[in-house]
């Protein structure tokens, strides 16, 4: 069996992506390996949401070329958003043998067996209706305790700055029969958390089944069955699916907001197609059915033409909400995206780096807040295994998403414990046993 080794960058939709490509080459004779050394096909699942994760995936090829090097014969592929949008430029390189769009890996076997030398093979033809959803995903962590299941495909809102509904096609939603069965298969093999994925989970829709009707028939795979989901959008997240959350204690009491901007003008140059005073009574609504939930967010500094002033009020939100917890950077202009064809990147780079400085202070400050409120409080965790700093201490997530720590040697990934909290730094709850 020929040996294919895979290294995986961005979301946790490409997470999930490559264990759909294990199990289509796996079908197809191919063994997994971890050691790059050793592998007949070698490839990057990559990214391209931001420039520099581009920039160290041509890092990586040069790495991939040395390997082949020194085994003649082997091939260097690039899939994902990056070989979609950098096809020609991949190709041209002379580094790369295959490129693969995230629509094409039904064909990867067939790509590969063509390959030869001096002849490179490229699909990156995008799908209106291909989910993968009758794949059984090759777990990469299968000794693990959560898995990704995605239910969703593609993007139709095409914000200003996002190159993804270019990489990754319009949006379609998976058979919701096929998503409850891979959460049942995951299950049966002893995994106790899953986290269901979509670039917009909320606008989910397949006959007459809502996102809010199926994280329902999710969590009523057992109430032992943690479910967790990402990412929602603030312009489309329903009352309707607040109140389902409210109603299974397995749905954990965490939402992921993005929010990107705290200003009218620059959300409505973002094409978000929601105000602040939107996005804040989605908030205020969360908090009112589900108190004790955690609320994360994603921001973006310096877009185009952004004042200071309008920077402020970025800053003025995360205030008044009080995130949990953010994903902060600075605009990185995409190539072929509205923005970048509209509108010049004139914020200084000096200033975004200034900003984004800011930003990330308030933030730390707010994680640390947020966690002293936890004092003293009763958490049911899952562990997840041994803490990295301490062997004789175990870590798992509570509901809201906290990493929780606290010392036990007694019990095993997968299972519950209840636990106090008695300290916290800003990133980690520190706890005893309850």
């Amino acid at each position: 069996m020929k040996k294919v080794y895979i290294e995986t960058y961005g979301c946790q939709m490409n997470v999930a992506d490559t264990e759909v490509i294990f199990s289509i080459l796996s079908g197809a004779g191919f063994e997994r390996t971890e050691d790059i050394s050793a592998a007949d096909v070698i490839m990057a699942n990559t990214c391209s949401i931001r420039d520099n994760a581009e920039q160290r995936i041509w890092g990586r090829i040069d790495s991939f070329n040395t390997v082949r090097k020194s085994r003649p014969g082997t091939v260097v592929g690039i899939l994902g958003c990056m070989a979609e949008r950098l096809k020609d430029a991949l190709l041209d390189s002379g580094k790369v043998d295959l490129v693969a769009g995230p629509d094409a890996y039904r064909n990867l076997p067939s790509l590969l067996a063509a390959i030869s030398d001096g002849h490179p093979q490229i699909d990156v033809e995008l799908s209106r209706e291909e989910t993968y959803g009758d794949i059984s995903p090759v777990r990469i962590d299968k000794g693990g305790v959560s898995a990704f299941i995605s239910i969703m495909r593609g993007c139709n809102n095409v914000c200003s700055y996002c190159v993804v509904p270019y990489t990754r096609g319009a949006e379609r939603s998976r058979d919701w029969k096929s998503i409850v069965r891979e959460a049942c298969d995951c299950f049966a093999s002893g995994y106790r958390e899953i986290t269901l994925l979509g670039q917009n989970v909320d606008s989910y829709l397949f006959e007459d089944v809502d996102f809010a009707d199926l994280l329902a028939k999710v969590a009523e795979v057992s109430p032992l069955l943690r479910v967790r989901f990402s990412t929602s959008h603030p312009k489309d997240i329903s009352d309707k699916l607040i109140e389902t959350m409210a109603r299974y204690p397995n749905i954990c009491r965490q939402i992921h907001l993005p929010v990107q901007s705290g200003s009218d003008r620059i959300l409505e140059k973002m094409r978000r197609r929601y105000n602040r005073e939107w996005y804040l009574g989605r908030v205020h609504k969360i908090r009112e059915v589900m108190p004790d939930c955690g609320i994360s967010t994603d921001a973006i500094v310096g877009f185009c033409s952004e004042t200071e002033e309008e920077f402020r009020d970025t800053l003025s939100l995360f205030e008044e909400v009080g995130y949990d917890s953010a994903f902060m950077f600075f605009y990185s202009e995409r190539p072929g995206t509205l923005a970048a064809r509209n509108y010049p990147d004139d914020v200084p780079q000096e200033v975004k780096n200034r900003r984004l400085e800011e930003l990330i202070a308030l933030q730390n400050r707010l994680s640390l807040e947020s966690n002293r409120r936890d004092l003293g409080r009763e958490f049911e965790v899952l562990v997840e295994g041994p803490s990295k700093k301490n062997p004789d201490e175990l870590c798992g997530r509570n509901s809201q998403g906290k990493m929780c720590v606290w010392p036990d040697t007694s019990h095993k990934p997968g299972e519950y414990v209840r636990v106090r909290v008695l300290d916290c730094t800003q990133a980690t709850l520190l706890c005893r046993e309850a």
